[in-house]
């Protein structure tokens, strides 16, 4: 699974969306913001259990990150800062969607085993680095190798097709878990998936650059 690969094509049917805030004055910045409110808000949500709302509004802030791209291109506002600014939103968005579960005391492993909740924080724990990290290699190898060629407003590497659960895995995996009532196990999944994904990205580094 890999949805990046499709990214350009989801984009295309949001440009309706992208459309309405252009000619609404909202700045590519400015829907980013309203993409970590959205989070944020989700964040709450996940904390008092309305895992459904909270899924909604993740599903909106995953909708407006694709948006804001849109609407700098078509407004000719593409800026390095705007290319920054996305990536430090996407991880602020993540980690605290995940510790809204965390908090939010929900049996993960306690619910199947006979284990303190202490371990459930330690799952979400772990599902927030495999999340961290699976983004940080791609920056790091940009820093280090040198990628620097942009398609259409984002950075053009390899590493764009290697891993299998990355960002937009994770937000769906979690939207439908909190739609379905199954919270839980989409943590789990995060957890071992995105570490899984870092892990196959290493190795292809290593394969390749070594």
């Amino acid at each position: 699974m890999n949805i990046t690969a499709f990214r350009y094509r989801f984009i295309k049917h949001l440009e309706p969306i992208a459309e309405i805030c252009k000619k609404a004055g909202f700045t590519p910045n400015t829907i980013t913001i309203l993409s970590i409110v959205a989070g944020c808000l989700c964040s709450i949500s996940y904390f008092f259990h309305s895992f459904f709302i909270g899924s909604l509004l993740l599903f909106c802030s995953a909708i407006l990150d694709l948006v804001d791209g849109s609407v700098a291109r078509m407004t000719g506002r593409e800026t390095p800062f705007g290319a920054v600014f996305d990536w430090i939103a996407d991880k602020y968005v993540d980690t605290i969607v995940l510790l809204g579960v965390g908090l939010s005391g929900i049996p993960i492993i306690s619910g199947i085993a006979n284990v303190p909740h202490i371990w459930d924080f330690g799952i979400v724990a772990i599902a927030i680095i495999g999340s961290m990290m699976n983004t940080f290699i791609k920056p790091v190898t940009y820093a280090e190798i040198g990628f620097t060629e942009r398609k259409e407003g984002k950075i053009d590497d390899p590493l764009e097709g290697i891993g299998f659960f990355g960002r937009p895995e994770t937000v769906l995996v979690l939207v439908l878990g909190g739609l379905t009532g199954f919270i839980w196990v989409s943590v789990l999944i995060i957890a071992v998936c995105t570490n899984m994904s870092a892990i196959q990205r290493i190795t292809y580094l290593y394969k390749r650059y070594s």
